[in-house]
């Protein structure tokens, strides 16, 4: 077993999405100096062009039975919202093995139980960065609501919903009719038949809220490097060594590897075996001639849009594809058709934004959060679709295991050596 690391002065978070800026930020509450290391820039992976939800009563394990009832056809089939490109990768079956395992009704409770404790204090974590100055705004979601063909599509989510409670999350909502839903959110059209409404839910303009959180970084004395690629993280007695891709060595107290779906080239080396796939979603801004005053969620073509400014962020699709690989016009294709039926007003045709981004996927639908084999290298990764939503949660449980050497009970569960 590792020895103790003494508590860290100087600290290196390598990525700057969601989880990686947080966990800086509430590192320096508790006096810590931060460098930042991105490779790129500030939000460019799967925190830019996410729906931006803050949504306690939908963050949920991915791997869920109605999964695979999709079926290896409709997963093979380019338009279906979930997405298997046929190739000979060991790896990509290695992980889709371990996610079809979990893809039961027990596994799905099992961890549902590990999110809802996460999910009760998710909004309190963007309280507690607005209380420190962080001025982009977290917006309530009124109305929030998922809407569907019918009520018979309808019942999968209250079935969910109805879960989500038994495993000790409190969740408000309102059954409504297609004509109750349109009347509330006039920008739907005919075709919505039933719908459910979320009651305190959230929602943030990710590429914005995620500068404001890389500005308040900088401003309270971190340094965050942008265009810094990482090579590979090191112990050297009782420091962490950090080497660049253009060969600098920096050396820091401790490490948080949260570098999104790259996770397991730095992180394997000290213990953590579990794979992290991408999880790769599409998205695209379109103008409306009525902006919806919340989030609209049709869960069965499972498609989020979000009013973000002056356009209509529209976003979906769950393709497990390497994440260099480029835009495929196949699935903003495949999104405009499954989306348009229920929406007045949307242009379509003068789309712009056309974004891919690689979410970080775990086989059991659980974020790798917490120590490694080593006391001085930490892990923020493996959130799937909801680094928004437990991000800055993520950094401040984070933050506090770092600096005490003491994980929370929340973070049981997500151990990055489970």
């Amino acid at each position: 077993m590792a020895a103790a690391a003494r508590r860290p002065t100087r600290v290196a978070i390598v990525g700057a999405g969601m989880p990686g800026l947080a966990t800086a930020w509430f590192l320096q509450e508790r006096g810590v100096d931060v460098t930042v290391l991105e490779r790129e820039r500030v939000a460019a992976g799967a925190s830019w062009g996410n729906a931006g939800w803050v949504s306690p009563a939908l963050t949920m394990p991915l791997p869920e039975p109605a999964v695979l009832r999709y079926g290896i056809r409709a997963a093979l089939n380019p338009s279906s919202p979930l997405y298997i490109p046929p190739r000979a990768d060991l790896r990509l079956l290695r992980f889709l093995v371990g996610f079809a395992r979990h893809c039961t009704r027990r596994r799905w409770l099992v961890a549902m139980s590990a999110y809802a404790p996460m999910n009760r204090r998710a909004i309190g974590a963007y309280e507690a960065l607005a209380a420190g100055g962080i001025e982009e705004p977290v917006r309530k979601a009124e109305p929030f609501l998922a809407c569907y063909r019918s009520p018979k599509e309808q019942k999968t989510l209250l079935e969910e919903l109805r879960q989500v409670e038994a495993a000790g999350q409190k969740v408000e909502y309102e059954v409504l009719s297609g004509a109750e839903a349109r009347k509330l959110e006039p920008a739907l059209s005919e075709r919505v038949g039933a719908a459910v409404r979320l009651y305190g839910q959230r929602f943030i303009h990710p590429g914005r809220y995620l500068r404001s959180l890389a500005a308040a970084v900088r401003n309270r004395g971190g340094t965050l490097r942008e265009g810094v690629g990482v090579r590979e993280v090191r112990e050297e007695g009782e420091r962490v060594v950090v080497e660049g891709a253009d060969g600098e060595v920096l050396d820091f107290d401790a490490v948080v590897l949260a570098n999104g779906t790259w996770l397991n080239r730095l992180a394997r080396r000290f213990g953590v075996r579990t794979l992290v796939q991408a999880g790769r979603g599409y998205s695209f801004s379109v103008p409306v001639e009525r902006m919806p005053s919340g989030p609209l969620y049709f869960p069965a073509q499972r498609v989020a849009c979000t009013p973000l400014g002056e356009r209509l962020r529209v976003a979906g699709m769950m393709e497990f594809r390497a994440p260099e690989e480029p835009l495929d016009p196949r699935r903003i294709d495949a999104i405009v058709a499954a989306v348009r039926p229920f929406l007045r007003g949307a242009a379509f045709e003068e789309r712009a934004d056309e974004w891919v981004g690689s979410r970080p996927c775990t086989a059991d639908g659980l974020p790798l959060i917490g120590p490694t084999s080593s006391p001085r290298v930490f892990v923020a990764g493996g959130h799937g679709m909801w680094g928004i939503a437990l991000g800055p949660l993520t950094g401040e449980l984070l933050a506090e295991t770092i600096t005490t050497g003491r994980p929370p009970a929340e973070l049981t569960p997500f151990h990055p050596l489970r």
